[in-house]
């Protein structure tokens, strides 16, 4: 089952997960940065099994010159122990669905240079690479 995290109770829950790819999180702090952002225009998707949360994903819906209305994804992990069971695909399906319901044109995310294994799924789920994404630090600079 998949479902947008709505009570403080269910975003505390993918906190575990989601500190598999962003480990810095911090767990008191977690659920008042994803309420700010939620503000912004930030959502949470949970994916729960035997009532565990087995996938996250974090988006946003947004309108831009280059894509028109897209689904952006910020975040996207499955629980190391329940990968290659179905669970991400399932997410991707699920973010596909919410956002042509949204209106949206595209799907889109970016993944880090050394996630090998993640773009291999991202291929295998029809997604291509379409540009560089590019940085600069504002801090300290």
């Amino acid at each position: 089952m998949i479902k947008l995290a709505a009570s403080d109770a269910e975003i505390q829950a993918c906190l575990p997960v989601m500190r598999q790819l962003r480990p810095h999180l911090i767990a008191d702090r977690f659920v008042p940065l994803v309420r700010q952002m939620q503000s912004e225009g930030f959502q949470l998707a949970m994916a729960q099994a035997e009532n565990q949360v087995v996938a996250v994903a974090g988006f946003r819906i947004t309108t831009n010159l280059h894509h028109g209305k897209n689904l952006y994804v910020d975040d996207l992990v499955t629980d190391a122990a329940c990968r290659s069971q179905g669970y991400g695909e399932e997410m991707v399906a699920w973010l596909e669905a919410f956002g042509k319901v949204q209106g949206c044109v595209t799907l889109h995310l970016d993944s880090g240079c050394q996630r090998d294994q993640a773009h291999k799924f991202y291929f295998s789920q029809g997604f291509t690479i379409a540009s560089f994404h590019f940085v600069k630090s504002l801090v300290g600079a």
